[in-house]
């Protein structure tokens, strides 16, 4: 089935990607507490120029960047990817106003193109990605990705699936531990902290994300006045291991090819350089993609002054050459 022949239609439970629209209207809907800013909305809804035809949403949050598209244009229909149900609820009720315009999918935004061709999807016209964490997922002290506020030492995205960051904590030894922490934190003093959060753990002294604070704290030395806390790249590595984050990009950058249509867009939103440097070396694949922008756009001052966690937003965006 191509992107132009895809109906939306009632519920379909016999795929491992887990459809979950319903048909309730918005006002029996109640709105989750998910309350995200969208990041470079118009940016991205300007570098996919919807038009009638079928596109995705790999990591639909809040649900902002679909409900732009769809408003874009009455003719595009939205397929919306996430692992978080919390996020699939508030983006469900968001969007409860397109009707079947609009369909819910819960699965990582790595397996996208597994997911679409059990739809019987060939391809779709644009596709989008926020692959920054959102504001309720650091908020939420449940969640454990918040060094200021304390919760288990948890971290998943999809907090029904896979292990947590403490037993991946406990998993590892020392040097591995090390070794994640200064790849996917870029944290020099790597060593240190791994000695530190493991000698805790055997002490019975870790349980919280404030205890691993401590931890780290006690290997490094307290923040300085005006700098960057000390837990911060920890934390980031943790989390990135924790949801194999790069691996889920790796995954959805190696599918596009088959899941863009000829001349489609993929705008990829990243918010460290680990993610931007895996989407700008795909998009350097000259005989499959046009890069449309030559430089990462950045957010305006105007978002960034009044959305900080936008500043560190990158957007990459390439056209899908014909094969």
């Amino acid at each position: 089935m191509s992107q132009a022949q895809l109906a939306l239609p009632g519920v379909v439970t016999e795929t491992q990607a887990e459809w979950v629209w319903s048909e309730d209207s918005a006002e029996e809907m109640d709105v989750p507490d998910f309350v995200h800013e969208t990041v470079m909305r118009a940016e991205v809804v300007a570098a996919l120029a919807p038009a009638a035809g079928l596109y995705v949403d790999a990591t639909v949050g809040g649900g902002g960047h679909t409900e732009a598209i769809l408003e874009a244009s009455p003719d595009a229909k939205v397929i919306a990817f996430d692992r978080d149900d919390q996020a699939l609820d508030a983006a469900r009720a968001r969007l409860a106003r397109f009707g079947d315009r609009v369909r819910l999918v819960k699965t990582p935004f790595g397996r996208v193109g597994d997911a679409l061709s059990e739809l019987g999807v060939e391809n779709v016209a644009g596709l989008c990605a926020d692959l920054g964490v959102s504001s309720p997922q650091l908020d939420d002290a449940a969640r454990g990705m918040s060094f200021r506020r304390e919760g288990p030492i948890d971290m998943r995205m999809d907090p029904s699936d896979g292990e947590t960051a403490l037993e991946l904590i406990a998993r590892l030894t020392d040097e591995d531990l090390a070794n994640v922490i200064f790849e996917y934190g870029d944290e020099r003093r790597s060593r240190r902290i791994a000695r530190s959060v493991k000698r805790a753990l055997s002490d019975n002294q870790l349980h919280t994300t404030l205890d691993l604070r401590r931890a780290i704290v006690r290997a490094v030395g307290p923040v300085r006045v005006g700098g960057v806390d000390p837990a911060t790249r920890t934390f980031q590595a943790l989390r990135i291991a924790v949801n194999a984050e790069l691996d889920e990009l790796s995954s959805l950058l190696g599918s596009l090819p088959e899941v863009l249509a000829p001349g489609g867009v993929a705008a990829i939103l990243s918010f460290h350089s680990l993610e931007d440097r895996l989407v700008k070396r795909a998009f350097q694949q000259r005989e499959q993609w046009e890069p449309l922008t030559k430089k990462p756009l950045v957010a305006t001052e105007e978002e960034s002054t009044g959305n900080p966690r936008a500043r560190s937003a990158k957007l990459r965006a390439a056209r899908r050459l014909e094969p």
